[in-house]
């Protein structure tokens, strides 16, 4: 062996190892990395009960745009404040955007206009003007109390009472949906009645006070899903109520109100695509860390079902979501 291979003999394997470790390093290949956006979702509520569906569909975008979701509820029911508190501290803790779905709108939309966000944002629920809020999500909220209205004067005598259950005019969009169905009502004859829930029993104690001799029956439509829940189970509690209440309509989609449909208790539902706001909220959000693009309110359609429509394939789809 010549002088020449045997240098050659020694350099091969140094030039192996040098690549070899070049090569485990990424420093000749380099892998491609995944970026993670860490968003975090604030709702309205001290649970996620109602937001099943909601969540499903935000899971599914985090899946897709490579999301860290951080979901977030409330430590006391109806405390605007401390939400405004939560979205500070998610900013604060890394949060790339958030999604807000707002307790109190109207007074939500003052406090934001005051607030300097240092990341864009969504609302699920109408726009508020904070440059940096870049997305509203939901559908026309005085639409669903018009469609409301409108199909319990199709379906019922006009001079009937209606009694309009809610947590309150300022709980999310209840005012708006609360002046949709109005406006229906009063137009085709029915008088309405306001119930606020300002006590635990507000509902229970309204519905007992129908048994007593001389009352007359009435129609409850209740148009927040708190306040639904609540009232289809005082109402499936006790078959007598049902012998007082002509009708239980109301707007929301969890899967316990449409088996309260299915099962008869609940007449009629306003309803919304929840998987579709949770995917959008996403999206939108992703898209905002990416390009700050220009504010834009999505407007979700609404419709309102009965128990027959819930095996149709369109409203199984909306209602049904798979993960």
């Amino acid at each position: 062996m010549t002088k020449q291979e045997k240098i050659l003999w020694v350099i091969l394997p140094v030039v192996l190892v040098i690549l070899f470790l070049l090569s485990s390093t990424d420093l000749i290949i380099k892998e491609k990395k995944t970026v993670i956006y860490p968003i975090s979702i604030i709702i309205s509520d001290t649970s996620d009960d109602y937001f099943a569906n909601f969540r499903k569909g935000a899971d599914k975008a985090a899946d897709e745009y490579n999301v860290d979701v951080s979901f977030i509820t409330l430590y006391e029911k109806g405390d605007q404040d401390q939400q405004l508190e939560l979205v500070k501290r998610e900013i604060n803790d890394g949060a790339l955007a958030v999604v807000l779905v707002p307790v109190k709108p109207e007074e939500c939309a003052k406090k934001m206009d005051d607030m300097v966000l240092n990341c864009p944002a969504v609302i699920v629920g109408n726009l508020i003007p904070n440059e940096k809020v870049k997305s509203g999500i939901a559908p026309d909220f005085e639409e669903e109390g018009r469609k409301l209205g409108q199909a319990i004067a199709r379906e019922n005598s006009p001079g009937k009472p209606v009694w309009i259950f809610m947590e309150g005019l300022d709980y999310g969009y209840n005012r708006d949906i609360y002046a949709g169905a109005e406006s229906e009502l009063k137009n085709a004859g029915f008088t309405v009645k306001i119930y606020k829930k300002t006590m635990e029993e507000t509902f229970r104690k309204a519905i007992e006070g129908l048994v007593y001799p001389g009352s007359e029956k009435v129609i409850i439509a209740a148009i927040d899903t708190k306040s639904l829940d609540e009232t289809a189970e005082i109402i499936a509690g006790s078959p007598v109520y049902g012998s007082y209440v002509d009708g239980l309509y109301g707007v929301g989609s969890t899967t316990r109100l449409l088996t309260d449909l299915d099962n008869g208790v609940i007449k009629g539902l306003v309803v919304s695509d929840q998987f579709d706001a949770g995917y959008r909220s996403i999206e939108k959000a992703v898209e905002s860390v990416h390009r700050g693009f220009q504010k834009e309110q999505i407007v979700l359609d609404s419709y309102y079902i009965r128990r027959e429509d819930l095996r149709e394939s369109k409203f199984e789809k909306i209602l049904y979501p798979i993960d």
